[in-house]
Order: C-alpha cells, then structure tokens, then sequence
C-alpha cells in the first residue's frame, strides 16, 4: 500500500457485488466536496466474520502490518474471499482520497494471480493508509459503509453529505440542486465492541427512495406488508425523531442519538444521503 502524492496523479468493503463508480458530470460532481458516488454494495459486505476488522483498525491498512487473518481473509479464492475484498474495496474508497490506494495479489482456484489496487474516493479517514482508525475515522468509515449498501445490489448514483468534513456541503451549491430530495441518514460503528449500524428516512421522501430501489434507510417492503433491513443496518424510524434537524442550507442531519432507546448521547459522525 502506498499513499502517492498528488502531483504523480496516480492512483476501494463487502460480500456479494462488483464495485462501481459513476463519473457524472463537472456540474454535479463538485470539486470541493465530490460527494456523488455510485453504490450497490451487498449488506452481506457488513458481515463481520468476512474481514479481521481489529487486525485492520489496530495497524492501518498496509500489507506490513495487516493482521494475519486479515490478509488471509483478503487473499481467501472462496467465496468468503470475495465478500472480504468488496468490503474492504468499499471501505477504502470511503477513507481514503483520490491521491491514495491500497495494492494487494490474490490467487484462485485455478492458480490464476490477481493484481488489485483499490483506488480511495471520498477521504473521510485518510490517516488509515498509515496508521489505525481514530473514533472519528470508525464512525465515518461506518456510516459511509452503510450508506454505500443497496438492498438489491444495484448501482444507485447517491449524494453523501455531512457536517462533518470533507463531506460538509455548500448552501446553492449544483450538487444539491441536482439531489434535491434527503434519503435519509446512517451513523454507527463497526469497530465498536458490540459493533452497530443505524440509519433513519426522511418522511417525505420515502417513495421518491423506494422508486430508485434505495430501501436501506426507509425499508424493504415484504409480502403482508412487513419491513425488511439491510443485513445489520437497524432502521430506527423518521429521521425526526432520531436527529437535529436537518440543515437547510447543506441539506444534511447535524447530529443523531447514537444508541437510540439504549442512550441519549449524541454523536455528529452522521452521513446523510440525497437523491434526485
């Protein structure tokens, strides 16, 4: 693993799906937050048994220092070996920035070799590359997780913003123009003890979710008119009545409860999604 420097422009965590990003174009795509991925990752990426977490957030993520069983896990030809490079795919796209990767060699089943680079995105823990997680880089990596997984493993592009940089929006900015509509939001940590994931939906747009097959935050519907979760992510209900208000001007939830009916402490390590 290497963080190159941004002159050399040289260049992403979940069971179940290939990973994908969608360019859009410079008027959404917003150089001072680029906020605007594409996502589908499985909730079967969040199993935790798929990936030594502890070995990862303990060290940082270089191949000197990952925890045995971490890089087994990544270098595993089965189908377990799969879910742990997606997951960790995933993860590291959302911590690091676009200046840093992750490189690691693989072999299947047929003694074929397999040469990954997982390239960052959205940089919201870019320290990870060189040393552990600190409490603020587990909950963003976490939420963003959360965030990034689609019920129906399908690429869905997102808006993801926070109070919390680089994520903060700006009040006119084109990205909130062209992703009007608040999802909802996801906060929570893996690498907690008893790790957790919450997410709540914004009451007035719970259709407009549903019809771009984002079910994550307001609820798969099942047969006889029951809600099913994604894997882990514990739905807790409208985003009212688990967070700040959402701000007008950036169109994100300031704070939520971070153990709803378990605490009353707050935490801001929130993500909140837009879409069109």
């Amino acid at each position: 693993m290497r963080a190159w420097s941004p002159l050399m422009m040289l260049f992403a965590l979940t069971p179940g799906c290939t990973a994908y990003i969608d360019e859009t174009s410079d008027d959404v795509m917003e150089a001072e937050v680029a906020l605007v991925q594409g996502n589908h990752l499985s909730s079967n990426a969040l199993a935790l048994n798929s990936l030594a977490l502890n070995g990862i957030a303990l060290n940082g993520i270089a191949l000197n220092t990952l925890d045995p069983k971490a890089l087994t896990a990544i270098e595993d030809p089965g189908s377990n070996g799969t879910l742990a490079r997606r997951f960790l795919k995933y993860a590291v796209g959302c911590a690091f920035t676009t200046s840093q990767s992750f490189s690691f060699s693989w072999t299947d089943a047929s003694n074929v070799v397999h040469d990954e680079t997982y390239w960052g995105e959205l940089g919201v823990a870019p320290g990870w590359a060189t040393g552990p997680l600190n409490t603020q880089g587990q909950y963003m990596v976490s939420a963003c997780l959360a965030a990034r997984v689609n019920y129906y493993e399908v690429p869905v592009v997102i808006s993801i913003r926070s109070l919390t940089e680089p994520l903060k929006t700006l009040s006119g900015s084109s990205e909130l123009a062209a992703y009007p509509d608040v999802e909802g939001a996801f906060w929570g940590n893996l690498w907690a003890p008893t790790p957790f994931l919450h997410a709540c939906y914004n009451s007035n747009t719970v259709t407009n979710s549903r019809s771009w097959k984002r079910d994550c935050a307001v609820g798969h519907l099942v047969a006889g008119g029951g809600v099913e979760e994604c894997g882990m992510i514990d739905i807790v209900g409208p985003c009212s009545t688990a967070c700040q208000t959402l701000n007008g001007a950036g169109q994100y939830y300031p704070s939520c409860t971070e153990r709803p009916g378990q605490s009353s402490t707050t935490t801001k390590f929130v993500l909140t999604t837009g879409l069109p």
